[in-house]
């Protein structure tokens, strides 16, 4: 009997569309990678059910997986997505995505559009192009729906199969390593044998999709050859203990030579990248990875080519790590006065105001850069907290404006509730509580908290806010449904 570290590699993601995003079994010899094969009907039509579970699984995810709050980079995160979900063959998929606060390598895409990486890719990924390579490769599982077709092939419902498979999932992703991929195949034994041919047709259509995405958006599809090569030489060189990642998804030469080849005949016709802007951001996820030992984040940016200007960014924010608010604001404002388009200077400015507690030029800060980029979400989230400390009416307004626009921002909900609670808001204060609340997992909490903030609104005589109330607890309800399919 083969271990789970070596009987089955390719299967979870094949199966799932993902515990980790890269990925995985070696593709059949028998099948060429750029004659793309047919898989059957791929309907890329992402059932409720399907939704339904992603969005629970990522309820679960939030309240056991440690998160990475960052806002500027979350923001990037999701504007690589739109930039290649154009190109991905997905239609009408709602995607959100979620940060992990890890440092190992790590991605992952979960059925019904929600997709997440670990710090740790930033850091592994030393260009856009190879970190935008990950992405358009589980782009291509998602919308493929890679997860419900292999579920479909089962002699079982579907939504047992997805469940179960989730579960386990989410024991790995949090950090559970091969627990969770054991609670997973545990829950599909039966079905490997079948699917694992299967599975390295869904790799190698992922592959091809996602080479034919970087190429569309306008990045470089030699980028992902990079990527998956980097990644075999890190899987040689730490031998019998590389990450997890690529215990499970190893990138094998018959792979690799089968993307070098679909990348050799793709051209790309309006170049795109931005490199500059993404070292900025790998400067964020080193100082987070390397919090207790910034200069270790400095060296490594340094050692590893990044440009001159991601440099100057992250000693900068070193310098205000260090209480050094002026000289950080000083070295932000020179690097945004030489890259005007980059809104995520100015931000970065005004945050590190914030932090120094230096509420009135956060705000002003913060609002300067609104005027010319109205829904720039970190600057308003910036806005909105620093105006807590001296508007807490204004800040109410603009978190209603947020949360309306992202209702599924935990962040935004858990400043609304205490700008509500500061503004004497008090039924909006105890619903935002409950909104974060169910978000993180904790549905039972919210329902209860639900109950507080309908008292409150009897109190207030607020009718309007009994109705909201009385749908939010149906809705929540249904949450917990959903949630208890994973128990």
């Amino acid at each position: 009997m083969p271990t789970l570290r070596t009987a089955y590699p390719g299967w979870i993601c094949a199966f799932a569309c993902a515990c980790s995003s890269l990925l995985f079994s070696p593709p059949s010899a028998a099948v060429n990678d750029y004659g793309l094969p047919s898989l059957g009907a791929a309907s890329t039509s992402v059932s409720n059910e399907e939704y339904r579970l992603g969005r629970a699984w990522l309820r679960q995810f939030r309240a056991q997986a440690p998160q990475w709050q960052d806002p500027i980079v979350s923001d990037y995160l999701q504007s690589i997505i739109a930039r290649l979900t154009p190109h991905s063959q997905i239609s009408g998929l709602r995607t959100i995505t979620v940060m992990v606060d890890n440092d190992s390598l790590n991605a992952f895409a979960v059925p019904g559009g929600v997709i997440g990486i670990n710090s740790g890719l930033f850091a592994f990924a030393e260009d856009e192009g190879a970190f935008a390579s990950v992405l358009a490769h589980e782009l291509g599982h998602l919308s493929q729906r890679h997860y419900a077709r292999g579920s479909a092939r089962a002699s079982q419902t579907q939504l047992p199969a997805m469940a179960a498979m989730l579960a386990g999932m989410l024991i790995a992703a949090s950090g559970g390593g091969e627990a969770g991929m054991a609670a997973a195949m545990g829950s599909q034994a039966a079905l490997i044998q079948d699917q694992l041919s299967y599975s390295r047709l869904f790799e190698q259509e992922a592959d091809s999709i996602g080479l034919q995405a970087l190429a569309d958006a306008g990045y470089d599809p030699q980028s992902m050859v990079r990527m998956f090569a980097s990644m075999q030489r890190m899987a040689r060189l730490q031998g019998d203990s590389p990450p997890e990642f690529l215990l499970s998804h190893p990138v094998s030469d018959n792979r690799l030579t089968a993307a070098q080849d679909r990348a050799a005949q793709l051209s790309v016709a309006d170049a795109y990248t931005s490199d500059t802007l993404y070292d900025m951001m790998r400067a964020r996820a080193l100082l987070s990875i390397y919090a207790n030992t910034p200069r270790q984040a400095a060296s490594r940016l340094a050692q590893e080519g990044a440009e001159e200007e991601a440099q100057r960014y992250l000693e900068a924010l070193i310098a205000a790590r260090n209480g050094q608010t002026d000289s950080a604001l000083e070295r932000l404002d020179q690097l945004a006065n030489e890259q005007p388009d980059f809104a995520m200077l100015p931000a970065s400015a005004a945050s590190v105001a914030l932090e120094a507690g230096r509420y009135n030029e956060a705000i002003q800060r913060s609002q300067r850069l609104l005027r010319f980029m109205p829904n720039y979400l970190p600057a308003q989230l910036i806005l909105a907290e620093a105006q807590l400390q001296r508007d807490p009416q204004s800040a109410y307004n603009l978190l209603r404006d947020i949360t309306s626009q992202y209702p599924e921002n935990p962040q935004g909900f858990n400043l609304l509730a205490e700008a509500a609670g500061r503004s004497g808001h008090n039924s909006w204060g105890h619903l935002a509580r409950a909104e974060h609340l169910q978000l993180t997992g904790r549905v039972d909490s919210g329902i209860r908290q639900l109950s507080i903030a309908r008292d409150a609104a009897e109190r207030e005589y607020d009718e309007q806010m009994l109705a909201r109330i009385a749908q939010r607890r149906e809705d929540f309800i249904d949450y917990r449904e959903a949630l208890e399919d994973f128990n």
